[in-house]
């Protein structure tokens, strides 16, 4: 009555499938873990540890599988590798690269982009410290940018959305800060 062969063949599809997707989800791991050491250096004034690492992820995220294996593993990985690629690009060049020059898909790509405004909130914050004002009025005008440049999106209620809201509020401590630097 049934086709055991079938569901042999079928087990071994799922297997297969298990074994790719858990080799996905290393992958990601490791992209998530670079994306944090970049930013790590950045904020400790180690470009040239960043820059290793820089290289290193770009190696790697080619190597993510544009499949689809039922999991948010790669997206969080290439949110975190457009985080982090644009706060190395930012710090070493005054560049923001975008989604074509990273290559990836313009979800992750925005999603990186509110959180980079978070990185750049702390950057601000360090440069107060340090009694560099211009570059924290030039992050900023960076933040403000970016947040004009987001309210021309119609967004609906999801993931970009609620991260969106974080950009007003990174843009609001800068601003914040802006204001107390200038009273100096």
């Amino acid at each position: 009555m049934l086709d055991r062969k079938e569901f042999r063949d079928i087990r071994s599809e799922m297997a297969e499938f298990e074994k790719k997707r858990e080799q996905e989800i290393v992958k990601s791991r490791e992209i998530i873990r670079l994306s944090k050491l970049i930013i790590n250096a950045l904020h400790r004034d180690d470009v040239k540890d960043a820059a290793g690492h820089a290289n290193e992820i770009k190696v790697k995220i080619r190597k993510l599988s544009k499949e689809n294996y039922d999991m948010s593993f790669n997206s969080v990985a290439l949110q975190e590798y457009a985080e982090a690629l644009c706060y190395y690009n930012f710090v070493t060049k005054k560049k923001i690269p975008t989604r074509k020059e990273l290559g990836i898909d313009t979800e992750s790509y925005l999603l990186g982009m509110c959180d980079l405004t978070g990185e750049l909130v702390r950057k601000a914050v360090n440069s107060a410290i340090k009694r560099n004002f211009k570059e924290v009025l030039e992050i900023k005008e960076l933040v403000s940018d970016i947040y004009s440049l987001f309210l021309e999106f119609d967004l609906r209620n999801g993931e970009l959305r609620k991260k969106m809201d974080s950009i007003k509020y990174n843009l609001m401590k800068l601003e914040d800060l802006a204001y107390k630097v200038g009273m100096k």
